[in-house]
């Protein structure tokens, strides 16, 4: 006697005749889509809390993120001093106080040449706003006035509000952990500079085989582009600060040392970074100079921009961030709700290394074949 065949049933997608069994509830196609939809939830639960735990622990978090990012930026002087000779010790000391040195005469001379020129910045920057409200409200556009309060609010709001100055300079407790986390970076930047390839391979210890060399390639790849990214950026917001600067000063926008020091800074937080510091250009040359000026500040702020995206930054980063501004976007979000104007500068980068580890968390066959170094 032939017994009835299900192959058809089973190719189909239909259940074939007979009792419902716990094993056909999960292996169907509600089924799969429900233990895919638990997994998905478990998934995103677990990165909650771990979230959750960084940000309770996070005046330890940032300054090894600092540290990590400054280690990967100084990975090449540290390597070639090793290769003329020096000792790890010897070679970490040179480097460590060499950039100490040069980053804070850096910051004093700026401090030093600007410190009396904030105030007239801020008043300058808060009449080219009020005169720029009168023009909404008064001129051919006739935009309501309250709808003006109301957008000018809500930006003074979310840059007082606890996500966004959690990062900012906030009272007392807030410049102690500054304080604080700024020791911490120079402590754990020593030690990763003297002994960071033997704290990853002490992490590295558990895994053999094909898992070690992925541990192998996380690792120099993480280095790479946090380093490439750092020094890139720092190119590229000098160079942006000095084309902008000197076309300030070309104009007569008094203000300008100081406001191309801002550009230099902003330029660290992509894409929303030299918005706000073409804006707050564009107002002070406002008050300053009128419209026209503050046409031409705008025009010179996107020139600029423009060609820093299509050739500055396409040789300069190079490798080191490849995401789509979509991404950047959306990183930017979710690190300043996380860490304030910290986790903002900090998104980036994370997503470039995030993003750069999945694409070579499997080698390609050709460096599979490849003999691997001890």
């Amino acid at each position: 006697m032939r017994t009835p065949d299900n192959s058809g049933a089973r190719l189909s997608g239909a259940q074939p005749d007979g009792p419902t069994t716990l094993r056909t509830l999960l292996t169907d196609k509600l089924g799969w889509l429900g233990l895919r939809s638990a997994q998905i939830l478990l998934a995103l639960g677990l990165v909650a809390v771990i979230v959750f735990v960084l940000v309770q622990v996070k005046l330890v978090v940032i300054p090894v993120l600092i540290a990590l990012i400054l280690a990967s930026a100084l990975s090449p002087v540290i390597g070639w001093l090793r290769r003329r000779g020096l000792s790890a010790m010897l070679s970490t000391w040179v480097t460590l106080l060499t950039a100490i040195v040069v980053f804070g005469g850096i910051i004093t001379l700026i401090v030093l040449a600007v410190e009396n020129q904030w105030n007239d910045l801020a008043t300058s920057a808060s009449d080219g706003i009020d005169e720029l409200s009168t023009y909404l409200t008064e001129g051919p556009l006739g935009i309501d006035a309250a709808q003006i309060e109301a957008a000018r609010n809500a930006g003074v709001d979310f840059l007082t509000s606890s996500q966004f100055g959690s990062g900012a300079l906030a009272g007392v407790s807030v410049a102690t952990e500054i304080i604080t986390g700024a020791v911490l970076v120079v402590v754990i930047l020593f030690f990763f500079l003297k002994d960071g390839d033997v704290i990853w391979k002490f992490f590295l210890r558990p895994f053999k085989g094909e898992r070690l060399q992925r541990g192998r390639r996380i690792g120099t790849t993480t280095v790479r582009v946090l380093g490439g990214y750092v020094r890139g950026t720092a190119i590229v917001a000098f160079v942006d600060a000095a084309a902008i600067g000197i076309g300030l000063t070309i104009l007569g926008v008094p203000l300008a040392l100081p406001l191309a020091v801002i550009i230099f800074l902003t330029a660290f937080i992509p894409l929303i970074g030299a918005t706000i510091a073409g804006i707050l250009a564009a107002l002070v040359a406002l008050v300053a100079n009128g419209w026209v000026v503050a046409l031409i500040v705008v025009g010179i702020v996107v020139l600029v921009n423009q060609l820093e995206g299509n050739f500055l930054q396409p040789v300069v980063m190079a490798q080191s961030l490849k995401l789509h501004p979509l991404v950047i976007l959306v990183a930017l979000t979710a690190g300043t709700i996380v860490a304030g104007i910290i986790g903002a500068v900090l998104a980036v980068p994370i997503a470039a290394v995030g993003w750069a580890i999945v694409k070579t968390w499997n080698a390609p066959p050709a460096l599979k074949d490849r003999p691997q170094l001890a």
